[in-house]
């Protein structure tokens, strides 16, 4: 048997020397300006600026409101798409679930621009529902997000439950609420951690459609173009550990529900 021409850990070493370069360094660049001062003395005094500063305060809490309307609108909208396409009676869902991702393919500034001029034209002037506008712009630029995860694990799902369930004299309404929507929860956790997060720090949409740059990613742009790379550090390292914690807990949440089953 013939040795291969390279080892697993060779070929993993390209792999390796990219992370270092431009994940961990950049990390570490980003760890030393949160936790230093002007003087690069060790100094807590960014934290302390963030967490009692209101305009950072009211821009945490603005975009986890955006973040948050704009889950829950994607998973009302996404889940009974990604439920008739899985399990109706479709031949072809793929090519239908198609529909839904071919919007990703074209460039994400030029679907904004044209959504924004449909709304132009629909409301005729876009700054009587800025917020509105927002919601919606995000909610069509994140949904395929949701449908996928969803379909999915709905996919996945095996008939045989349901057919219990029926046999067992439960209504629809019982076999979607105790059976189906349970056993999809893996797919909801998936969907809600790959929608909640984005649109949280999305500010080309609210800056497009809402004149506004009220919203985490443009408050660290600001302090980076400022050349303020302490309080710009710090708020990425916030919003790193708030990506870290919602990403255990949903994945936590998932094994529970795997095991469970």
């Amino acid at each position: 048997m013939k040795r291969n021409l390279f080892s697993r850990k060779q070929l993993a070493v390209p792999y390796i020397i990219f992370l270092l370069l431009f994940v961990v360094l950049p990390l570490f660049v980003v760890l030393y300006y949160g936790f230093t001062d002007q003087e690069g003395n060790l100094s807590f005094a960014n934290f302390l600026a963030f967490f009692t500063n209101a305009k950072t305060i009211g821009t945490l809490l603005y975009s986890v409101v955006i973040g948050l309307l704009t889950t829950a609108v994607c998973l009302l909208l996404a889940y009974p798409v990604a439920y008739i396409l899985a399990k109706g009676a479709y031949a072809r869902r793929h090519a239908f679930l198609m529909v839904f991702v071919l919007p990703m393919w074209i460039n994400f500034t030029l679907r904004i621009t044209a959504m924004k001029e449909i709304l132009t034209v629909l409301e005729g002037n876009l700054a009587y529902h800025p917020f509105f506008n927002t919601i919606l712009c995000m909610v069509y630029d994140f949904l395929p997000f949701m449908i996928m995860p969803l379909f999915n694990t709905l996919t996945k799902l095996d008939n045989q439950y349901l057919e219990a369930a029926g046999d067992l004299g439960a209504t629809r309404a019982q076999t979607f609420f105790k059976v189906v929507l349970p056993l999809s929860v893996p797919g909801i956790v998936s969907g809600v951690t790959m929608v909640f997060l984005p649109a949280m720090t999305n500010y080309v949409v609210l800056d497009m459609v809402y004149n506004s740059t009220y919203i985490m990613g443009s408050l660290i742009g600001s302090y980076f173009s400022a050349y303020d790379w302490h309080n710009g550090s710090v708020i990425s390292l916030i919003l790193l550990l708030l990506i870290a914690g919602v990403t255990l807990v949903s994945n936590r949440f998932s094994r529970e529900q795997e095991a469970r089953r």
